[in-house]
């Protein structure tokens, strides 16, 4: 039988650890506990997500295959968050696989550094 992992943690590339960590603790409600210019972490005690610091990462262009990950939350009013979470510096592409005739499913914004998160209803 295969040993079982628990995630413990997912680290992010970015230029700056410390701008995004403090933009994903707003979004996801998780406590800074680390922040200096080349690393930082938030935690909600059980999981983490850390911000190692890669100077020259660029962002993907989206849509493309160049994506090698993203994050998805589950909030209440999708719309209400997504526009709270470009406030703070996500972008809001044009490009929405989500968004139907029959009305929108999920919400794809980037981060300020330019990752692909989706904003997903609570029930989906």
């Amino acid at each position: 039988m295969t040993t079982k992992a628990k995630l413990l943690a997912f680290t992010i590339d970015c230029s700056d650890p410390r701008a995004l960590a403090t933009f994903y603790s707003e979004v996801t409600g998780m406590e800074i506990t680390y922040a200096e210019d080349e690393y930082a972490a938030i935690t909600d005690g059980t999981t983490s997500i850390y911000f190692g610091r890669v100077a020259e990462r660029e962002p993907v262009v989206w849509p493309s295959p160049d994506k090698q990950f993203h994050l998805d939350f589950r909030v209440p009013d999708i719309e209400k968050a997504a526009k709270e979470y470009v406030a703070l510096g996500a972008t809001r592409p044009e490009f929405q696989p989500g968004v139907t005739e029959e009305g929108t499913r999920w919400i794809v914004l980037q981060d300020p550094q330019g990752h692909l998160f989706c904003v997903c209803p609570e029930q989906s």
